[in-house]
């Protein structure tokens, strides 16, 4: 049996443009202040809102595409930052160009810029965030479609996790070094992310068993993937090595069935969101909580 989420608070997205949230992170560094953005169709833009789904405003991230973008990750910034004359930004958002529904994409892209100031209102549209840092990488056992990513504030190393959604595909973890990224220019060479394990998660898209997104704890220690009907806990170990931390997922189908995107607020509280159902019903953004 599951456990069932417990569910703090729900609201529905003010924003009429942010209408598929495909990824979600909780600023620590403005008070209230949630990141989040579509899933493909939509420009390189990163939504304002908050817990109740108020519409804060909108950002273009300078120098970004946007062909599928699947998720979003809050962490450490990379090196390339980190060496640049300025005071370095303490965190950086992780944007994840990375859906591959046919598994077809020869390389995906990940982008990353400092974590801005937030727009000054829902009408502030026409803001920019500074030039994002741009790593492009492949996979070493062909195309994935991967809608999780997430950040270890321990190692700054960015992980992936595949979705699982094609017939006979399974769940697999992969790394990128923190090495990857540096001052060379990165669109001109392709990093290739390390298989780390495949994970004990019979993936079933008709029961809604695929990865849809992936979070972890600010401190590290714990790593949250969710479907569309659950949430799982692991402790990371060595090389990001995943171990369950509770022996069932959360249930989340009565909370954010069809969602897609899920980050950490705290020890054991969740931010999910899910995208419309038509126009009649906005997307959602939720706070639950899902203990050890």
């Amino acid at each position: 049996m599951f456990a069932t989420a417990l569910l703090i608070l729900q609201a529905a997205f003010q924003s009429p443009q942010l209408t598929e949230s495909s990824g979600v992170a909780v600023s620590r560094a403005y008070p209230g202040v949630v990141w989040s953005h579509n899933d493909s169709g939509d420009g390189p833009y990163l939504y304002a809102t908050d817990r109740l789904g108020s519409n804060r405003g909108r950002l273009t991230v300078a120098g970004a595409r946007a062909i599928d973008w699947e998720d979003m990750a809050l962490g450490p910034c990379p090196v390339r930052f980190l060496q640049r004359p300025r005071v370095p930004p303490s965190t950086c958002l992780y944007l994840a160009d990375t859906g591959d529904n046919l598994g077809v994409r020869p390389f995906v892209t990940v982008y990353v810029i400092p974590e801005p100031e937030p727009p000054q209102s829902a009408g502030d549209t026409l803001g920019m965030t500074q030039a994002a840092a741009v790593l492009q990488l492949r996979y070493p056992d062909g195309s994935h479609d991967v809608e999780g990513i997430y950040v270890s504030p321990r190692d700054t190393a960015l992980y992936l996790v595949s979705k699982g959604a094609r017939r006979g595909s399974a769940i697999r973890v992969y790394r990128v070094d923190r090495r990857s990224w540096s001052t060379r220019d990165t669109t001109r060479s392709i990093a290739v992310a390390s298989l780390v394990q495949t994970l004990d998660i019979d993936p079933s898209p008709e029961a809604g068993r695929v990865i849809t997104g992936a979070a972890v704890r600010p401190d590290g220690r714990v790593v949250a993937l969710r479907t569309y009907t659950e949430v799982y806990l692991f402790y990371p170990g060595v090389q990001g090595r995943l171990s369950p931390a509770r022996e069932r997922p959360c249930d989340i189908s009565g909370v954010d069935s069809g969602g897609e995107a899920v980050a950490f607020d705290g020890d054991t509280t969740l931010v999910l969101t899910s995208e419309a159902s038509g126009r009649r019903r906005p997307g959602r953004i939720s706070t639950v909580r899902c203990g050890l």
